[in-house]
């Protein structure tokens, strides 16, 4: 496995500083946002497709510093009721796709987005319970005529321009946030769909990130390094079900946290271990979003503490048995 870094927490910095900071401190991946939600700070996807010229000095500057990119990261909502904010983000898909088949990238990271309940709704609706009853016809409605048809015509897309894995975050909110709506959806539109596979949302669901990684064997294909840190004293009053804004820590029920704030050392051993017994060896990129830590010392804290519990060789061999 690779250390890494979502690099847009570092979005205030120029690429080729963002870089040389991250190749100082020993990271040995990047995954670049192109568009949607994360921006297009260090990647402007238009003018790399554009010119090869450009795309070639861009892969440059990463490679001479001896960094690789483990993904192009587009998280966004491609099936919003809102038709606007659904072609945005889609276009912004199709754009890092074909970046990433140009660069000879083999993973895009996104959401699975979350339509509305019905046709003409302009907000999306995340059904979270089957009562009452049209709980249930809505999520029926949304994955029959919206989620599926949506995700088989893409990945049609991404498997034309060579691109084989398209990893979507399990995210509440969206229609994918568990390994079961992953698998479901897999199952429906096409082996293409695999898990960027954050801890940190699965953490305050009540899921063991272990577990989940056991289930997904054979469909994981990058993973976050977050943490998330449940606090029982408001936790145990009014549950993890929180809307509370994320700059209110106090009264919250759950953080997120840098690596190693939320869950313990040995969590992260056995979560890294059930990693490789998934069958996945590729990046541990970590993403920030600590709001009790600036970006600079949540990253130098959670390079420090993975670096010492990585798995960095291959698998050994059983010489004693």
């Amino acid at each position: 496995m690779k250390l890494g870094v979502f690099t847009v927490i570092l979005r205030s910095m120029p690429l080729e500083q963002a870089l040389d900071y991250l190749a100082g401190l020993g990271v040995q991946t990047v995954e670049i946002g192109t568009g949607a939600f994360c921006g297009t700070d260090h990647c402007d996807p238009d003018a790399l497709l554009a010119s090869d010229a450009k795309a070639k000095a861009f892969l440059q500057a990463i490679h001479s510093r001896g960094l690789e990119i483990s993904c192009l990261s587009v998280h966004g909502n491609p099936i919003h009721p809102n038709k606007e904010i659904a072609a945005r983000h889609h276009a912004a898909f199709e754009r890092c796709v074909r970046l990433a088949a140009k660069l000879e990238v083999g993973v895009v990271t996104t959401f699975s987005g979350c339509p509305g309940g019905a046709p003409g709704d302009s907000q999306p609706n995340w059904v979270t319970c089957p009562w009452p009853p049209e709980y249930l016809e809505i999520l029926d409605w949304q994955w029959k005529e919206e989620v599926i048809p949506y995700w088989t015509r893409t990945l049609g897309f991404a498997r034309q321009h060579g691109i084989q894995k398209v990893a979507l975050e399990m995210h509440p909110g969206f229609v994918v946030y568990n390994p079961e709506t992953l698998l479901k959806l897999r199952a429906a539109a096409g082996p293409e769909i695999g898990a960027n596979f954050d801890p940190s949302h699965l953490i305050w669901q009540g899921i063991d990130p272990c577990a989940a990684a056991r289930a997904l064997q054979g469909a994981i294909w990058h993973v976050h390094a977050k943490d998330t840190s449940v606090q029982k004293w408001n936790s145990s009053v009014n549950g993890v079900l929180d809307t509370k804004h994320y700059a209110d820590e106090a009264n919250r029920a759950w953080l997120f946290r840098t690596v190693g704030y939320g869950s313990p050392r040995q969590f992260w051993c056995d979560f890294i271990s059930a990693l490789r017994m998934a069958g996945y060896d590729h990046a541990l990129s970590i993403e920030h979003e600590d709001s009790l830590m600036t970006a600079r010392e949540g990253l130098e804290k959670a390079i420090r503490f993975l670096q010492s519990i990585v798995l960095a060789e291959p698998k050994g061999a059983v010489t004693w048995a």
